[in-house]
C-alpha cells in the first residue's frame, strides 16, 4: 500500500475510534483489552500520536521518548485526542516523501514508516474501542488487513525481540481465505520467529498448524482481538502465539 492510502486509513480510522469512544463514554470497560476503560484506550493513543507526530514534524533521527498521558477526562480528553490525531493526519500528508527521521521498522522513508505504523495502531485500537462501544465493529478492509499481518509477521516478530519461541522446529501457516497470495510461514525456533510469504499453501512447506480465515479475522486474532476463525493440525501453536505475541508499549 502507498503511503497516501495509509494516511487515509489512518485518518477514517481516528474519527471511527473517536466516535466509537464518545458514544462508549470514558468509563465503559475496554473487552479486549482486560483492564483498560475507554479513558485509558484514548489518553494511550492519543499519546502514541503526538510522539509519532514529533519524529516526522521535527525530523528526529534517534529515539526520542514519548510525552506521557495527560489527565485530561471526559469531552476534554475526546477533544485533546481529535487535536492530536489531526496534526498527525496533517503532518503525514504533508511530508516530503525523502525525509530521514527515526523508525523502528524498516520502511522507504520515515513518513512512509510513520503512516504505515500509526494506521495499523490506530485500527486496532479503534477496534478496541468500538468492543466497548456495544462489540459491533467496521470491518477492516482486506487489503489493508494482509499489509497488517505482513508488518506484524515480518515486522515485530522478525525482531529479536520477539517472544514467540518453541523448544524444537514447529511451523506456522497462516492462510488469508479471501486474498490471493496471502499465504504466510511463520518457523518457530528458540531463535525469533523467520517468516516467508507464498501464492498458495501449495507453494508452502507444510505445516504443524494452520490458522485460517478471511483476512480482517485473522488480522484481529493475530493481534489477539478476537478468536482464530479456523485452526487445524497442533492447536499448541495456536495458543502458543495467543500466550506469548503481545506487543507492548515498554
Amino acid at each position: 500500500m502507498k503511503t497516501a492510502e495509509h494516511v487515509e486509513t489512518l485518518d477514517r480510522e481516528g474519527r471511527l475510534l473517536c466516535a466509537a469512544a464518545e458514544a462508549a463514554g470514558v468509563d465503559a470497560e475496554v473487552v479486549t483489552c482486560p483492564g483498560w476503560r475507554i479513558r485509558d484506550l484514548v489518553r494511550h493513543t492519543g499519546m502514541v500520536h503526538r510522539w509519532a507526530t514529533a519524529f516526522v514534524a521535527e525530523g528526529h533521527t534517534s529515539y526520542r521518548p514519548d510525552g506521557g498521558l495527560p489527565e485530561l477526562d471526559g469531552d476534554d480528553l475526546l477533544a485533546w485526542f481529535r487535536e492530536g490525531h489531526g496534526r498527525l493526519v496533517e503532518t503525514l500528508a504533508g511530508a516530503s516523501p525523502h525525509l530521514r527521521c527515526w523508525s523502528f521498522l524498516p520502511a522507504p522513508s520515515g513518513p512512509a514508516f510513520w503512516a504505515r505504523r500509526q494506521a495499523h495502531e490506530t485500527t486496532v485500537h479503534r477496534i478496541d474501542a468500538e468492543s466497548a462501544r456495544n462489540g459491533e465493529r467496521d470491518p477492516v478492509a482486506a487489503e489493508f488487513a494482509v499489509d497488517g499481518i505482513d508488518e506484524l509477521l515480518f515486522g515485530f516478530h522478525g525482531r529479536p525481540t520477539s517472544r514467540v519461541r518453541s523448544e524444537e522446529p514447529r511451523v506456522l501457516r497462516v492462510t488469508a481465505t479471501d486474498m490471493p497470495g496471502a499465504v504466510w510461514t511463520v518457523r518457530l525456533s528458540d531463535q525469533a520467529p523467520v517468516s516467508d510469504r507464498a501464492e498458495s499453501a501449495a507453494d508452502a512447506p507444510p505445516a504443524d498448524c494452520e490458522v485460517a480465515g478471511p483476512a480482517d479475522l485473522l488480522y484481529l486474532a493475530l493481534w489477539n482481538r478476537a478468536p482464530f476463525p479456523d485452526v487445524s493440525g497442533d492447536a499448541s501453536l495456536a495458543a502458543l502465539w495467543r500466550e506469548t505475541s503481545g506487543i507492548t508499549w515498554n
